[in-house]
């Protein structure tokens, strides 16, 4: 039972990394959340009844290809694809 005031979100919520931490292990790369949730750096979670959650960054493919690219454009990031271009134009 979560003695929090408002209580955290339970471990099958969508908010549940909102949950307060109990348990911290920054230097092996885990928390215990209040809601029983263990939360990864790689941001993956392993929910009380052993479930897992694979790790959802922001900067994980998407649909195939790296987040913030399209089709036709080598697969490069905007910020990479000026870098790449800068290069092929000067000589040297």
């Amino acid at each position: 039972m979560c003695p929090h005031t408002p209580p955290c979100p339970a471990a099958s919520a969508p908010d549940r990394e909102a949950a307060h931490t109990v348990v911290s292990h920054p230097e092996q790369g885990w928390s215990l959340l209040c809601n029983g949730v263990v939360t990864f750096d790689d941001t993956g979670e392993l929910l009380p009844g052993g479930a897992f959650i694979p790790p959802h960054r922001p900067t994980d493919l998407a649909f195939g290809r790296p987040a913030g690219t399209t089709p036709g454009h080598r697969g490069l990031a905007p910020a990479a694809r000026h870098f790449v271009q800068a290069r092929e134009v000067t000589p040297g």
